[in-house]
């Protein structure tokens, strides 16, 4: 049986200034979802003006992060996610041995 692989992604989004608060609005509206799929938001960093945010998410496995992006609550709020302007790079990344 095979063992089930954590997932973990790096998001970076780069905002318009004029997108910021329909940014954030998404933001509120995905991210609780997370949770319910096991989902864990680790890291959340954006700079002072709110152009820039960056997430390291993890996912316990590929079921829970196909059940995170294919949710209807999130993809209803796509709409908002483009009205902010937003462009958004994801990185699926896993540790690195520091030694």
């Amino acid at each position: 049986m095979p063992v089930e692989q954590a997932l973990t992604f790096v998001a970076i989004a780069r905002i318009p200034q004029e997108g910021v608060g329909f940014f954030q609005i998404y933001e509120d509206r995905v991210l609780p979802i997370l949770a319910e799929y096991g989902g864990q938001l680790e890291r959340r960093m954006r700079n002072a003006d709110g152009t820039v945010e960056m997430h390291i998410i993890s996912f316990p496995n590929q079921a829970a992060f196909d059940g995170y992006s294919q949710d209807f609550r999130r993809s209803s709020q796509v709409a908002m996610l483009q009205k902010s302007g937003a462009e958004i790079e994801v990185l699926s990344l896993g540790d690195v041995d520091a030694g």
